[in-house]
């Protein structure tokens, strides 16, 4: 059980930004502990309308009435500094902490706090090991970055030491955890608008990897030439994994797939057989997600039998490669990918599937981003036989970077694909629709609002004069 003693001071805590995906997590695990919790947040979302079922009160706009009685403000890095809610606060003494901070004194109350962290696939394989260690019986606490159906939500309350959490590595907010483990997946360069360089988040890995306590447990990826380099930097034990670098301590061999891209491969620990592992998501990048979360649960001494029955059941989390359902006998899915490596990966698993044609709708996420990495977006999406670009989404950003959506169309033209630039989503929706054939696949992707695309497809055939 956690040691919540240095948290209890504050028994009302009011939280500025609760619909984020951690937010409302912090806010439903501080509920389960007994204390009083109150937010408000800019914009109503099934997150919002969740907490307030689950007796939660959220205010959208500003909730001033709540603040006043509250012992402890936390507030997103997304809340602006001038932000009037957040300077009520400060004006009536009340003391306010940024979410990673408070994020980072739960950690601290777990003895075994497991975090996964990495550019790409944190939240796959957060809750690959979820799985397991709930298939182990083992009674963790979880918080992880998108709903997973094995725990009804983003977040579980267990009543062990065990706490698995999805670490971002982006403002550096993995830097106020306490970790007792860490899986490395990969270090990319995204998040260029805060780190600028590949040199600065290699930098913030390696001070990252040294908040680990000698008898911690760092698991890095030994096909990531990043990741490689980290064991350097701590005294903690170090475990390896990989597919093409057969000197890991965890490696995948006679790798196939089936017809949905699903894989089927054998794992050596050390060069001895370990297991054959069947997974129920797509791709190659999650048979690498797998062999780090194998690696860390076989560390921790959880059965092979449990590691290999919760992988298998595992059919993945919310907005990744996500069956959403048919329209015109064609197959729609949902994908978070908005990096042109994930994006990569998602082809790739795309690739092992058996369909006739792909459509996909991609939303650029952050004008920094998109300007940036440009090209490689460009490349990228030369994969797929049919592209719809839609407008950029902002996010945290203004629109200060001379880029748009049009711009991405165009360079894709240059590398002799062509795509369209389609601005409104009821737009795409009756564009996919007159396109469409039986066994295509749609395919939504991005990390903004084109997640309801989707949706909206099933809809319009079902109510077929909105």
């Amino acid at each position: 059980m956690a040691n919540i003693e240095e948290l209890r001071r504050y028994k009302h805590v009011h939280m500025i930004g609760i619909g984020g995906v951690s937010m409302s997590g912090i806010a439903e695990i501080l509920k389960r502990w007994g204390f009083k919790v109150t937010g408000s947040d800019w914009a109503s979302s099934e997150i919002t309308e969740q907490l307030q079922k689950d007796g939660i009160p959220v205010v959208i706009g500003h909730d001033f009435n709540s603040l006043t009685t509250a012992n402890l403000v936390v507030y997103t890095a997304a809340i602006s500094p001038d932000d009037i809610e957040l300077q009520k606060a400060k004006e009536l003494g009340i003391p306010t902490i940024e979410r990673a901070n408070f994020l980072g004194l739960i950690t601290k109350a777990f003895e075994n706090t497991i975090c996964i962290s990495g550019t790409h696939g944190k939240t796959t394989t957060t809750s690959m090991v979820s799985m397991c260690f709930l298939e182990a019986c083992k009674d963790p606490s979880i918080q992880v970055g998108a709903a997973l159906k094995a725990i009804n939500g983003n977040y579980r309350v267990g009543n062990s030491e065990y706490f698995i959490i999805e670490a971002c590595e982006y403002v550096e907010s993995f830097l106020k955890f306490y970790p007792k483990a860490e899986i490395i997946l990969n270090i990319d360069n995204d998040h260029l608008d805060y780190f600028k360089n590949m040199d600065n988040i290699l930098q913030a890995f390696i001070k990252y990897v040294k908040l680990l306590p000698k008898n911690g447990l760092l698991v890095i990826n030994n096909d990531n030439m990043y990741c490689t380099q980290l064991h350097k930097y701590t005294f903690a034990r170090t475990v390896t994994y990989g597919i093409e670098s057969e000197k890991s301590n965890y490696v995948a061999r006679n790798i196939s797939f089936n017809k949905n891209g699903f894989a089927s491969f054998d794992v050596y620990h050390n060069n001895f057989f370990y297991a054959t592992i069947q997974l129920s998501v797509p791709g190659m990048h999650n048979v690498s997600n797998a062999l780090a979360c194998i690696a860390l649960c076989d560390t921790y001494g959880i059965d092979k039998a449990d590691i290999k029955s919760a992988l298998k059941k595992y059919t993945g989390a919310h907005r990744r490669f996500e069956f959403i359902g048919t329209i015109h006998g064609a197959s729609i899915y949902d994908d978070y990918g908005h990096h042109p490596t994930e994006i990569k990966a998602t082809a790739d698993a795309l690739a092992k599937k058996d369909y006739r044609q792909s459509w996909v709708v991609f939303q650029p996420h952050t004008y920094s981003r998109t300007k940036m990495l440009l090209d490689d977006f460009a490349k990228v999406l030369t994969r797929f036989d049919h592209v719809i670009i839609t407008d950029i989404y902002a996010a945290r950003e203004s629109d200060t970077y001379g880029i748009t959506a049009e711009a991405l169309v165009k360079r894709m033209a240059s590398f002799n694909k062509k795509a369209e630039y389609i601005s409104d989503f009821h737009d795409i929706v009756d564009y996919l629709k007159s396109h469409v054939l039986k066994d295509d696949i749609i395919l939504t992707l991005g990390a903004g609002t084109v997640t309801k695309i989707g949706p909206m497809l099933l809809e319009s055939t079902q109510n077929p004069n909105n």
